[in-house]
């Protein structure tokens, strides 16, 4: 598959890279129809997050179809269309029970480096660094999803993905 990797400060390539699979139940693999460019993305282009590795893939916000599902994900099926937000959450955890999904405490294998960098630690985030798990992003024409039965939303079937990309103001596209 074709995807957006960072290769050093101010270096990004389209590169063909290896389709992601199904590594736990509750995962899916998304088809992305759109993606959308943050301005914290400007922030890995200049260099100024720490632990970027080349070849990552970019993009944290991003929609698109399921094309599979693991067998432990009973929320999504094959077919359904779904935005996917930036924060990776278990659902689990005191965070997300407390619908705090951005603070997860087990979707970000490098919470410990990540606290002692920033100073606090954060839920795993799609194409952000290795410090925030090391997850590729939504810049590409698949993700895999983990923990996709608890952060993915079903926009209506009739509401067109580019509603749904947040405007300038913050609010849904009009």
């Amino acid at each position: 598959m074709k995807a957006c990797c960072w290769y050093g400060k101010n270096q990004v390539r389209v590169e063909t890279v290896p389709d992601p699979k199904i590594t736990n139940p509750r995962d899916a693999i998304v088809k992305v129809n759109l993606a959308a460019i943050c301005g914290s993305d400007l922030h890995l282009l200049h260099g100024a997050v720490p632990s970027m590795e080349s070849g990552d893939i970019l993009g944290h916000e991003f929609m698109g179809e399921v094309m599979e599902v693991g067998p432990e994900n009973h929320k999504l099926q094959r077919g359904d269309r779904v935005v996917v937000p930036f924060a990776i959450a278990c659902g689990a955890c005191f965070y997300c029970r407390h619908e705090m999904y951005s603070l997860c405490d087990n979707t970000n294998p490098n919470a410990g480096a990540l606290e002692k960098v920033y100073g606090y630690s954060s839920a795993g985030l799609f194409g952000y660094s290795h410090l925030f798990g090391g997850y590729a992003g939504g810049q590409a024409e698949y993700v895999r999803v983990p923990f996709a039965d608890v952060g993915p939303v079903k926009p209506p079937r009739t509401a067109a993905f580019s509603r749904a990309i947040p405007s300038r103001s913050g609010a849904a596209g009009r």
